[in-house]
């Protein structure tokens, strides 16, 4: 889809996946890392434990389909080939914090004049600007400051972080998808732009409404442990089956009210509740239930009737039965149970990618099937320096002494 169009990746751990998604739809992009590697190379875990630039997990989940080259950017020479680099550039990735690149003659107005038509994407914390602009981040920092993490962990304690960082993750991909918006804006305009992204901003829409309720001076939703509380309301949203947890919803209103319809229908029709659950009117129970009109035993014993219905059922029989009837019902996949997934099977998403010394490693596959355009993975994540020679020798006319002296003098 991207076939012909240059990405230069200058990011560090929090933009790797921002690369990785336009590499995915077909652009060239080119990792560039300081000399001697990305520190992102030394994130755990490793493979079989075993640390090295080229065995993290994490690198090398984020870093397919990239050339890779190292580059001294606090050099002059080094800046040098990184503007040469930019000149027939599209698009540049760089996630260092508000006022690194400026620093560094490298901010979107001194690449601008190099390239007008070129697309910057930053990737911060919490934005080129702003009160929060030059505070500490991490993966929880943000979290919580994007507002997710109030939901997170036992009600009677402080909240917990996320097991595996996401923040970045959803960053990443909210600056892949502006930086698409940008190139098709300037296939009229002929003009480059810079995109700024605020991780916080970006946790923001994963939130769902919760966010949103103080604004509007509603019902507040608290932390609880595998499911939520609206005021006395308890609503559980992982339930206990016959072999692991599902996600079930069993929710009122008009949005989700419908779903637990069909469920209690199906369960009358199964002989799993009596005929009072069957008429009981799921769209407006929730507000009977917050306003005391509604006895809240009533409702804890419509909970304990699906409770036993699920216990008496495995994951993948409760997701057939799912589908059959359009429930808001999916199994919680252990990792064993995402590699043996009938659809990804199906799918052919595992891809076994060579390595050298004649490994190979099984990874994720395409994240969307295109027919015209399919997403293959051309490339396994790039060695440390990998490519300068066809980079910086064949595209740029470096000679073999040049590139030599440059090694030599810790350039690249």
């Amino acid at each position: 889809m991207l076939s012909g169009l240059r990405v230069l990746d200058l990011s560090t751990e929090r933009g790797f996946l921002c690369g990785q998604i336009l590499g995915d739809l077909g652009a060239d992009v080119v990792k560039i890392e300081p000399v001697g590697g990305a520190p992102g190379r030394a994130l755990p875990p490793f493979l079989g434990d075993r640390r090295g630039p080229d065995n993290s997990i994490y690198w090398l989940a984020y870093n397919r389909n990239k050339r890779g080259i190292t580059l001294d950017l606090e050099s002059q020479r080094g800046r040098a080939l990184l503007k040469r680099l930019v000149e027939k550039a599209d698009f540049l990735i760089e996630s260092e914090n508000p006022g690194r690149m400026a620093e560094c003659g490298l901010d979107y107005a001194a690449l601008r004049a190099v390239n007008p038509a070129l697309i910057y994407v930053s990737i911060t914390p919490f934005g080129q600007d702003g009160p929060k602009t030059g505070y500490a981040d991490s993966d929880l920092i943000v979290m919580a400051a994007g507002g997710v993490l109030i939901l997170y962990g036992d009600e009677d304690r402080a909240p917990i972080r996320m097991s595996v960082p996401q923040a970045y993750l959803h960053a990443s991909a909210d600056a892949a998808g502006a930086a698409l918006i940008a190139y098709y804006e300037r296939m009229s305009s002929g003009r480059g732009q810079q995109i700024d992204v605020a991780a916080q901003e970006s946790i923001g829409p994963a939130n769902q409404s919760t966010a949103l309720a103080g604004l509007i001076a509603g019902e507040q939703t608290q932390r609880m442990a595998g499911g939520a509380k609206l005021g006395a309301l308890r609503v559980p949203l992982v339930w206990r089956c016959k072999d692991g947890q599902v996600s079930c919803v069993f929710l009122f209103g008009s949005a989700l009210g419908v779903f637990s319809r069909r469920l209690v229908d199906y369960l009358f029709s199964q002989g799993a509740c009596d005929q009072a659950m069957k008429d009981t009117d799921w769209i407006g129970y929730g507000a009977k239930l917050l306003s005391g009109a509604e006895p809240m035993a009533n409702y804890e014993r419509f909970q304990a009737v699906i409770t036993a219905w699920l216990m008496g059922h495995t994951k993948a029989e409760l997701f057939e039965i799912a589908r059959a009837h359009n429930l808001l019902i999916a199994p919680i996949a252990t990792m064993a149970d995402v590699r043996a997934n009938p659809q990804f099977k199906a799918r052919e998403y595992w891809q076994t990618v060579a390595h050298p010394g004649g490994t190979s490693l099984v990874y994720p596959g395409p994240f969307a099937r295109l027919s015209a355009t399919p997403i293959t993975i051309r490339r396994r994540p790039p060695m440390t320096g990998e490519h300068y020679h066809e980079i910086l020798g064949g595209e740029l006319g470096l000679s073999a002494g040049e590139l030599a002296a440059l090694a030599t003098q810790g350039v690249i």
